[in-house]
């Protein structure tokens, strides 16, 4: 009976640093993301936006349209240069 309490002991210590390292992390990650969230969904939306300008363009033949396309590429490069950076 005494070697299922030594277990017990154990298992419970290893849930306790366990516990500990998951907080430290959490700190860690805390300290290291201080980003606005608006602008992480800002920049987020416009590489989602670019993406699909790509596909589209890639999939249109008609030249008025591809060159619309590429005006709007051009315009969420300008916008994503104008967000703050990542650092």
């Amino acid at each position: 009976m005494g070697d299922a309490g030594e277990g017990l002991v154990d298992s419970e210590a290893r849930i306790q640093e366990r516990q500990d390292e998951i907080e430290r992390e959490r700190a860690e990650r805390g300290r290291t993301e201080t980003r606005d969230p608006a602008a992480v969904r800002a920049a987020e939306s416009l590489r989602l936006a670019r993406a699909e300008l790509e596909r589209q363009l890639s999939a249109t033949t008609n030249d008025r349209r591809r060159s619309q396309i590429t005006q709007a590429l051009a315009e969420i490069d300008r916008r994503s240069a104008a967000l703050p950076s990542s650092e």
